[in-house]
């Protein structure tokens, strides 16, 4: 399994790297445009990341353009609908809007700060990430 976390809180990038620290060594980006060129070198290598957790509210580029940018970068690889990483988005912004706008750019899952560990193994278990 290969694992990207797009946070550029050192605190909350810690604690994801803690919760998801028995599924795989996760690769780090500090801001949306890190993480849209990690996953497009990860395509080229063959070896594309099978989670991605995307905070919303990052410098550079932020999370809702990072995730359209990422779906763009497996459709033009052929990638259909739900084929591609599972992407969840992992942040502070809970009101409808964002929900609506994380959603409808297809991310697979929306999660508010602070995190529960309980909460993101039971979406990745419905997501089938995991067992």
């Amino acid at each position: 399994m290969r694992i990207l976390i797009a946070e550029d809180d050192l605190t909350c990038r810690l604690l994801i790297q803690q919760f998801l620290k028995d599924l795989a060594p996760p690769d780090i980006a500090v801001n949306g445009k890190e993480a849209v060129e990690a996953v497009r070198l990860a395509m080229e290598n063959g070896t594309p990341y099978n989670l991605i957790c995307l905070d919303i509210m990052m410098p550079e580029m932020d999370g809702h353009e990072a995730l359209r940018q990422i779906r763009g970068l497996e459709e033009e690889r052929g990638i259909g609908p739900r084929q591609g990483a599972k992407i969840l988005m992992t942040t502070a912004l809970s009101d409808i809007d964002n929900v609506n706008t994380a959603l409808t750019s297809a991310c697979d899952g929306y999660l508010t700060k602070p995190l529960q560990k309980a909460v993101l193994l039971e979406l990745l278990r419905r997501l089938k990430v995991i067992s």
